[in-house]
């Protein structure tokens, strides 16, 4: 009798424990949310602990406490953070798994630390595992979306898997295949919007995630640059007093070629030090002073980004604008100390690491008139690019590859100045030279083709050039190029 009594009661305490843990996003925890994804990170995390303190069993915190872990990796990539923070990840989806199953956030609270995860994994190598991760995530929300239809915060996350997975580069289809990932361009991009836009309370609570995730997908897979650029101030996002939408902005803008815009972006940003210290500021503000060819600012600001980030993406790139400002300036023992450093240190998963080996292994230097107009156009700087160039021809250039990127750099600059036209007429002269050699130029002379075309409305023809691009093998920046043709003819089919 008494050994009964003792089973049931610990039967009756244990399924009342299983009971007491519970999903609550209570007015603590998304001030917590709000402050964490402002980059406020500490008065996050004393939020985080106060919602804690309020209710231990509550999960939500657990959930929240993930980001303030996923920001500093994703945006520092430390190695000794990532050995300490990386087994938190799992450490909380056990106990996020503890939850009530048939609540709508314990899906979605554990697929937003997968999608963390996956996301950290990538910047340090792990893509193999960081597939798996995504997987999971996107079958996490593909049953929480069939259980609960009407759960918003799904769509958010949901359409941008959708829309990535979509516009896949052929050479990773393979993974996709075996990983069973679907996606569709316009119903990701649909999705998203409409949570972006949405009025629902919870739309507008997860705003600054929105905000910062729908632009770059607009830039990148829509093509819808101007549109993405203009994002922060048509929902008149507070890009002052919150950094992660701060650096959003300023990053499409100097991916626009709106350095200048970007430069006082960042230069107008609350200085506090509540902020989570990101050496990307330096990264972004090193790029905005050499597109305008201050090469003393953009060496003191790329110098510090050296010093500061311990990380593996983009540092050869960053190393490569260095070599470039020292090179311009003369100074060719530090140039060349500089460019060294690119084959020893840093990653090749981005196109920008890639082509920065790639120029360093080649022990070249570029033609000094050239690289100058490329880097005033980069910047927005069109007219001053142009310029440079006045009176040069294809004979001015001795070089193979020097004639294909003087077409190719006219091509752009009347392209951005909006003289369409002979932009075409340049970039057919760039395809012509350079479809069968490993430069970008020719790829890229298709793609711009492509959009040309698409812009008039012209969608069959749009839809050949995209295709040209998507032929040309074994070139730089294949991945991305082919990611944003294959957007193209998407865009063009309608899918």
């Amino acid at each position: 009798m008494n050994t009964s009594i003792l089973i049931f009661i610990s039967l009756f305490f244990s399924a009342f424990a299983n009971a007491e843990k519970v999903f609550d996003y209570n007015t603590t925890c998304q001030q917590a949310y709000q402050e964490i994804t402002k980059l406020k990170i500490e008065s996050g995390l004393a939020l985080i602990a106060k919602a804690k303190k309020q209710n231990p069993d509550n999960l939500i915190p657990v959930m929240l406490e993930d980001y303030t872990d996923f920001f500093q990796l994703f945006f520092n990539e430390d190695p000794k953070d990532f050995q300490k923070m990386m087994p938190h990840f799992n450490e909380r989806m056990t106990i996020l798994a503890e939850g009530p199953k048939n609540s709508p956030y314990y899906n979605f609270c554990l697929s937003t630390i997968r999608i963390h995860k996956a996301a950290i994994e990538i910047k340090f190598g792990q893509n193999w595992n960081a597939g798996w991760d995504f997987r999971k995530a996107f079958l996490l929300l593909k049953e929480n979306r069939k259980n609960h239809p009407d759960f918003i915060l799904d769509e958010m996350m949901t359409g941008s898997l959708y829309a990535i997975i979509g516009t896949l580069p052929s050479g990773y289809k393979w993974l996709a295949s075996i990983l069973g990932l679907k996606g569709s361009i316009g119903e990701g991009m649909a999705l998203l919007k409409r949570f972006t836009y949405s009025e629902d309370p919870w739309a507008k609570l997860y705003s600054n995630e929105s905000a910062f995730i729908y632009p770059f997908l607009l830039f990148y897979i829509e093509n819808k640059r101007d549109e993405a650029v203009s994002f922060a101030q048509q929902k008149k996002l507070d890009i002052v007093n919150n950094h992660l939408l701060c650096y959003m902005a300023a990053n499409l803008a100097i991916n626009n070629k709106q350095t200048a815009i970007a430069g006082v972006m960042m230069q107008n940003r609350n200085m506090s030090p509540d902020y989570l210290k990101l050496s990307v500021w330096d990264f972004e503000m090193g790029y905005v002073k050499l597109y305008h060819l201050e090469l003393n600012e953009s060496i003191k600001y790329l110098e510090q980004f050296k010093t500061d980030f311990k990380g593996n993406f983009y540092r050869k790139d960053a190393n490569s604008k260095l070599s470039y400002a020292y090179y311009l300036q003369g100074n060719m023992a530090k140039a060349v100390a500089t460019r060294n450093e690119i084959l020893k240190k840093g990653a090749t998963d981005t196109d920008a690491d890639k082509k920065a080996w790639k120029d360093a292994k080649a022990g070249s230097w570029p033609n000094e008139l050239l690289l100058k107009s490329r880097l005033l156009n980069d910047g927005g700087f069109h007219k001053e690019a142009l310029a440079i160039l006045v009176g040069k021809k294809l004979d001015s250039f001795t070089t193979d590859e020097d004639k294909l990127e003087f077409s190719y750099r006219v091509a752009r600059i009347y392209d951005d100045l909006g003289k369409k036209d002979e932009a075409i007429k340049d970039y057919q002269i760039a395809i012509s030279l350079g479809e069968h050699r490993k430069e970008y130029y020719a790829a890229r002379s298709a793609l711009q083709i492509g959009q040309i075309y698409e812009d008039r409305g012209q969608k069959a023809l749009a839809i050949i050039y995209y295709q040209k691009c998507l032929d040309m093998a074994d070139h730089e920046f294949k991945d991305s190029l082919d990611q944003r043709a294959k957007s193209g003819i998407g865009r063009c089919k309608g899918d």
